[in-house]
């Protein structure tokens, strides 16, 4: 922040609620502004989501040009687009390689540190914030306020009381609740008159009722590659290839993330949801044909689809799973359902197990500084708001973005 010192609102305090990445930015950002800055954190340390998050390379963010970047957050577009116009992906990266943590673009667009690897970035990132004079308070959940004002807080030696003149809220949505975002604030702050839109599971996998032969026989097989063809809540046609895998349950993977949200949203309005999986791109319906039309030589109708078709044993038993045993007396059926396999999903998987949530606070009980409107002095940031992103950077991105907003709001407010 470049304010000048004398407009500084030096000797106030702040509290920050939450050690994510959104928490601890906020943080970095009210300390560089001269505040005095306490961050609580409900576990023994910040950033475990943001650990298991980096365990398969931590994806940063996403290398995507505005503003197709800001249409990823569909609905809340215009709102995000505002954050990022403040710290867009470009910025995410320059403040990387402030710690000392070089990026670079994978072949997929998604951005990740040169090692790949997240525990030296936040190593690195806490440790800066201590030698700035954050002040870090681990084992403190926060249940509220008191009547006077002061926040409520429970650590293993009992309830406690925090005196803070402005507040940052960074709790998280309601996935991974044994990293600390368990949803428990949503209570809180609706009884306070804070408008929350229901939290739901985002970029998640769905149940599909598979027969009990291919749940034993397949489940756990990737289903690539595919192409993935669903309608939006407006009826639009879309497609989109990649692949995902058939899991006990039903199916997950990153096309079905990709998509989830229209998938979810599907389910809420009609109970249940329609997806259509391309089996086999680059085939034709009438190449199909011709390869099944091939004599078989007295190998089984399974062999027959691998052989003729390239159709390996998962894809051939999801196709019996929607043609029945005798699949092989239609082959006109087998092309048609070989191009569009039909899947009826019944609901997303529950928040526990989802990557991450949609729902949260509505930014319209948000000022445009992202302060709550029913809280004089209470700033929210992070996945705790309503707003969702596909997995591939765009989360932690507007993480970042929202709570850069949130900091500067107080530091306005305090002044």
């Amino acid at each position: 922040m470049s304010s000048p010192a004398e407009t500084r609102p030096t000797g106030k305090r702040v509290a920050v609620i939450g050690g994510g990445p959104a928490g601890l930015f906020a943080a970095e950002r009210l300390r560089g502004a001269g505040l005095s800055v306490d961050l609580y954190e409900a576990k023994g340390s910040p950033g475990r989501k943001f650990l298991i998050a980096g365990k398969g390379g931590l994806n940063l963010t996403h290398s995507e040009p505005r503003p197709g970047f800001d249409a990823r957050y569909r609905e809340r577009e215009a709102a995000v687009a505002g954050w990022l116009d403040g710290f867009d992906a470009d910025a995410l990266r320059r403040w990387a390689q402030g710690l000392g943590v070089e990026t670079y673009v994978g072949s997929s667009g998604r951005v990740f540190p040169l090692d790949r690897k997240a525990a030296p970035l936040l190593r690195g990132w806490v440790r800066r914030l201590k030698e700035q004079g954050v002040r870090f308070h681990v084992q403190h959940h926060w249940l509220g306020w008191n009547d006077d004002g002061s926040l409520r807080m429970r650590t293993a030696a009992g309830e406690t009381a925090v005196q803070a003149d402005a507040t940052v809220l960074a709790l998280g949505g309601g996935s991974w609740p044994q990293l600390g975002s368990d949803g428990g604030w949503v209570e809180a702050l609706r009884t306070r008159g804070v408008e929350i839109a229901p939290l739901q599971a985002a970029n998640c996998g769905f149940d599909i009722d598979w027969s009990t032969h291919f749940q034993q026989r397949h489940a756990g097989s990737p289903l690539k590659p595919i192409i993935a063809h669903w309608r939006d809540a407006h009826g639009t046609a879309h497609t989109l290839q990649g692949e995902c895998v058939a899991s006990g349950y039903g199916i997950e993977g990153s096309v079905i993330y990709a998509i989830a949200a229209d998938l979810r949203e599907a389910i809420n309005r009609d109970g249940h949801a329609m997806l259509e999986l391309d089996l086999v791109p680059g085939r034709e319906l009438q190449r199909l044909h011709a390869d099944l039309a091939r004599p078989r030589k007295g190998r089984s109708f399974g062999e027959h689809l691998r052989r003729a078709a390239g159709v390996d044993a998962a894809k051939a038993a999801l196709v019996f799973e929607i043609l029945g045993k005798d699949a092989g007396n239609d082959l006109d059926a087998v092309a048609r359902t070989l191009k569009r396999l039909p899947l009826r999903l019944l609901r997303p998987r529950p928040m526990s197990e989802a990557i991450s949530t949609a729902g949260g606070v509505r930014l319209e009980a948000m000022d445009a500084r992202l302060m709550l409107r029913a809280l004089s002095g209470v700033f929210c940031a992070g996945e705790m708001l309503d707003w969702e992103a596909p997995t591939g950077g765009y989360l932690l991105t507007a993480c970042y973005a929202s709570a850069l907003r949130a900091a500067e709001g107080a530091v306005d407010w305090l002044r």
